[in-house]
């Protein structure tokens, strides 16, 4: 088949998803191809623009999830709600893509136009519910940066490893707060009270 950028892109998602940032090179992404390394420069210039590609494509996914999840939200939805809608799709689709977290993490760097995108819906969200622009940016921010390592830390979770009763009763006692009073809820539960509790802290910025 013909090599274009987005078959390149294609490639690089899937050797990113296995072998991470450091493992990613054209020439393994040229192998999965069956093409020639040399013949991927012709395309994109080097691993650098391939990763702001990448992550570019993951971004404008993201906007486009947001967008449908804005538009099912009943008329006269709140702030908090949009705000939330955004997140939740901002979550799914990064995890519909392995990796997707780091590289949405880097995108504001590389100027991606979709991650540009992702921001700028967060700020007029932000004006919408009165903060100023300065607080507005640091609260985009802080959004976008509390979904990415949510979803980080989802994706290097292990099971928790069965303990004996001595260990349990032991670890009650040093750790009374985490191992007795934590409520244990689910990751989606979880994902949404810290929304709403960021949504309590934002408003509390906003002006009357």
């Amino acid at each position: 088949m013909k090599l274009t950028k987005e078959r390149i892109v294609d490639a690089g998602m899937a050797v990113f998803a296995q072998a991470g940032y450091h493992g990613l090179s054209m020439r393994q992404v040229a192998e999965r191809l069956d093409a020639h390394a040399g013949s991927l420069y012709y395309h994109v210039r080097n691993k650098d623009e391939l990763l702001t590609l990448m992550a570019d494509r993951v971004c404008h996914r993201a906007h486009a999830a947001g967008t449908a999840a804005l538009d099912a939200l009943p008329p006269g939805a709140t702030w908090q709600q949009s705000l939330a809608a955004q997140a939740t799709a901002l979550r799914r689709t990064i995890r519909e893509h392995p990796g997707g977290a780091l590289l949405l993490a880097d995108s504001p760097k590389a100027l991606s136009t979709g991650g540009l995108s992702l921001m700028e819906r967060l700020l007029e969200t932000f004006h919408t519910a009165g903060l100023s622009p300065e607080d507005s940016a640091v609260a985009a921010d802080t959004l976008l940066s509390h979904v990415t390592g949510f979803v980080l830390q989802e994706s290097t979770q292990h099971r928790v490893p069965a303990v004996s009763a001595e260990l349990h009763a032991e670890l009650c006692a040093r750790f009374p707060l985490i191992m007795t009073t934590l409520p244990r809820w689910s990751e989606d539960e979880k994902f949404e009270r810290s929304i709403a509790l960021l949504c309590t802290a934002f408003a509390s910025r906003a002006r009357s």
